[in-house]
């Protein structure tokens, strides 16, 4: 039996997944890693991190599945986007820890950019708009920050990637520093129409662009694995972001359908073909994926608090031990109670975009407890939804917008959580047989391209249904929960 290696770097933990010839899970090794809060609005993680949990994990699955170094034919690599590292060229040794997606340090840098003019050149080379959440700003905050940084970066001593990067650096003891379409188009530093790195974005905020990765389409050669780490020298042939490799894994290849994954945050992606597609409603525009040298684009809607909402009840409130606990607790919440939760932890994400804003809880009375809480954080992410999708509508047309919607990550395993989605989006849900689309992404595009997969077409045939959500409540109900909902999202904007 040969294999394919996916690797999942993720927000919370690294995963490692060894997919057979059928594209079938043979084993999978997952470790979650500390997160790191320095102060308000600040995640960071440890770079040593994320590079032994990924290592760990690697060796992990090969050793669960009694595969030799042999039968592994190619690594495929998926991750956290946005995320920020810079290192040392020479050594590989990072200057500061890793700024997370999540990150809002540089709201204020963003904001001072906006109001000089900048974010309509900005928005029309990158398809992204000035926010924190993206690797530019927080890469200049590194150069300004760290001691030498900047004169360093300009001798060319130092490196930038995003994780992807980071780990390929790391895989190939420094062969190789490369990045894929799908990332790049995430720093906000990278022209999606013209296929390159912007000069001028660069100029304004004052990167050296000799720092910057070479851009190659997400099936492709990105450089062989140490022998030392797995035992022979691997090709990694597939990269792609994490919400780029769901769309992959979910076959969304048809122009007009859509996505949507539930991890610590939730992205829905409506693949636009081979036309960016310039959002009027605040959405992103982005690349799904790049093959032969050609992009496909898509419209993207991110929310930042999806599954970590849950996470927030467990470690944060301690109101649960274990994420499937909010599912009886939702179904037990009173029906009376109406409490409404906006998870804006770190800010609202689209449509919103309010770095600043933070969370709130509405509807609360004397007899509000811990069944609310779950349920009002379960419909959160329902909610949120909505205001993507209808986003979508808007910019896509009415066609796009009434696309069935394909789901996956780890929420999706909630049959409330996905019954309440279908609900409040008038909408069919469907979840497929296969959860672990991130990882089937990137396995795909690195097996593809050696030919142990078979192509578009016959993928897009092997995609199968666990389950359809089909929608049940009233529209009368529907209208006035989202109603209720878009109130105390502006009450929290306005407060």
């Amino acid at each position: 039996m040969r294999y394919t290696l996916a690797i999942d770097q993720g927000t919370t933990s690294s995963r490692a997944i060894l997919f057979d010839e059928n594209l079938q899970i043979k084993a999978v090794a997952q470790e979650e890693f500390p997160q790191h809060y320095p102060a308000s609005g600040w995640v960071e993680h440890d770079p040593a991190d994320l590079w032994s949990t990924t290592a760990g994990t690697c060796r992990g699955a090969i050793e669960r599945a009694g595969a030799q170094p042999e039968d592994i034919v190619a690594i495929g690599i998926t991750n956290q986007r946005e995320t920020t590292l810079v290192w040392d060229r020479k050594t590989g040794e990072p200057i500061h820890n890793a700024i997370v997606w999540q990150d809002r340090r540089t709201a204020n840098l963003c904001r001072s950019l906006r109001e000089a003019g900048h974010e309509p050149m900005i928005t029309q080379a990158t398809g992204l708009l000035l926010d924190p959440y993206f690797s530019g700003t927080k890469l200049a905050w590194i150069l300004d920050n760290v001691d030498g940084a900047r004169a360093r970066a300009e001798a060319g001593e130092l490196v930038f990637g995003t994780v992807d990067s980071f780990l390929i650096w790391r895989l190939t003891g420094g062969a190789q520093h490369v990045t894929d379409a799908t990332n790049a188009a995430r720093t906000l530093l990278y022209d999606i129409r013209k296929g390159a790195w912007s000069t001028e974005i660069c100029d304004l905020l004052n990167i050296p662009m000799a720092m910057l990765p070479e851009v190659r389409d997400s099936a492709g050669l990105f450089g062989q694995s140490r022998p030392d780490l797995f035992g022979r020298e691997i090709p990694i042939m597939g990269v792609a972001g994490d919400q780029q490799a769901a769309t992959v894994g979910q076959a969304c290849f048809a122009p007009g359908m859509l996505k949507s994954t539930y991890g610590t945050g939730c992205f829905a992606l409506l693949n636009t073909g081979d036309t960016p597609v310039m959002s009027k409603n605040r959405l992103l525009t982005t690349i799904a994926y790049q093959l032969d040298g050609k992009p496909t684009y898509a419209l993207e809607g991110s929310i930042f608090i999806a599954g970590a909402v849950v996470q927030w009840l467990r470690d944060g409130l301690k109101l649960i031990r274990q994420a499937p606990e909010t599912q009886s607790m939702a179904q037990a919440a009173a029906d009376e109670q109406e409490v409404i939760l906006v998870p804006a932890f770190t800010g609202l994400g689209a449509p919103y975009w309010a770095p600043d804003c933070r969370g709130a809880i509405y509807g609360l009375t004397r007899n509000s407890g811990p069944n609310e809480f779950a349920r009002a954080a379960l419909e959160s992410v329902g909610f949120q939804t909505r205001d993507l999708l209808e986003a979508m509508q808007a910019d896509w047309g009415a066609d796009g917008g009434e696309a069935v919607l394909r789901v996956d990550g780890g929420m999706s395993a909630s049959d409330w959580t996905m019954q309440f989605l279908a609900d409040i989006l008038g909408a069919p849900v469907d979840r497929p047989k296969v959860l672990e689309t991130t990882a089937l992404g990137a396995a795909w595009l690195a097996g593809m391209q050696t030919g142990l997969y078979p192509g578009q077409q016959e993928f897009t045939q092997s995609w199968a249904l666990e389950r359809r959500f089909d929608p049940v409540m009233s529209d009368a109900e529907r209208d006035t929960r989202y109603a209720a909902w878009q109130r105390a999202v502006q009450a929290t904007l306005s407060a």
